[in-house]
């Protein structure tokens, strides 16, 4: 994967999103050389700071991710929609706008449910349901008395609904829930992406290629580029089907302290670790490792 800071890939995701639209996660993170879970990171944190915006629909488990003045091509998406929300999908397009009282329950539970397309308004106390990129001021509405007798004239019984729109709470909170969640999942791996990269010296990107090749020879498969720190770089790598983290060391020498920064950094991540050296061990390091290999235990005599 190649390393690149937080702005970059933000810059990169939003040039995707202008070129091709409304698009997935997973084709965002195919276009961006990420893998989905980063990407994911990203675009969510994109998404709160209202740099992208997200459709309530969903295809699959998964929303559309998009940029403001994208709204109208979700109409290209439409197909994915539940067979009574395309219905009313298809019935609000063509009348632009629908009275919410006159519609059959049905639809009028779809109508709140494609939440992308249908916006409701209040029109003389009563609430009526406008398409998306309809205009407001196009709503025509008679007169009342037109209206008594356009009914009697064709003998309309009709039910008295509440006036005015309002959106279930339990729905809303639902949703909310369910965001929440998702936010919770993302936070966990958002903690593992660093927000800013140092710059590095060219010499630093020779040390980190040289590194990338011989993990190459070894079959070793980088997966990210955790940090990059005067003379130590950390990777997440995946050795034999396990995913780790790997601290590479520019200098010849490193030191009990090194290790033990590596150690915790890995706890922390709760990973395993290696450590790559251009050099060899303290050859009091390596006898204390070879020491501990055979250790069972070490008690405190009270």
């Amino acid at each position: 994967m190649p390393t690149q800071n937080t702005a970059q890939v933000k810059d990169r995701i939003a040039y995707y999103l202008k070129a091709k639209g409304p698009s997935l996660p997973i084709h965002i993170s195919k276009a961006i050389g990420f893998n989905l879970l980063f990407s994911s990171a990203f675009i969510s944190e994109m998404f709160s700071e209202k740099k992208v915006k997200m459709s309530y629909m969903r295809i699959g488990s998964s929303a559309l991710y998009f940029l403001e003045g994208q709204e109208s091509m979700l109409e290209n998406f439409s197909e994915y929609l539940k067979s009574k929300e395309r219905e009313a999908f298809e019935l609000l397009k063509e009348k632009k706008f629908l009275k919410d009282s006159e519609q059959e329950p049905a639809i009028r539970v779809a109508l709140r449910a494609i939440r992308d397309f249908a916006i409701p308004i209040t029109k003389n106390e009563e609430g009526y349901w406008k398409y998306f990129t309809s205009n407001e001021s196009e709503l025509e509405i008679k007169p009342i008395y037109l209206e008594e007798r356009e009914k009697q004239e064709e003998n309309i019984v009709e039910i008295v609904e509440p006036k005015s729109i309002e959106i279930e709470k339990p729905q809303i909170e639902k949703e909310q829930k369910d965001i929440l969640e998702e936010e919770i999942k993302i936070q966990k791996i958002k903690s593992n992406i660093k927000k800013r990269e140092p710059k590095k010296s060219k010499q630093d990107e020779k040390f980190l290629e040289k590194v990338k090749a011989f993990l190459s020879k070894s079959s070793v498969e980088i997966i990210n580029v955790e940090g990059f720190k005067n003379d130590e770089i950390s990777l997440v790598v995946k050795i034999k089907g396990e995913e780790q983290i790997l601290f590479a060391y520019k200098k010849k020498k490193i030191t009990d302290s090194d290790i033990i920064k590596a150690a915790k950094k890995a706890e922390k991540l709760k990973m395993k670790y290696s450590i790559l050296s251009p050099g060899e061990l303290p050859k009091k390091i390596s006898e204390l490792i070879e020491a501990l290999k055979g250790i069972k235990e070490i008690k405190k005599m009270e």
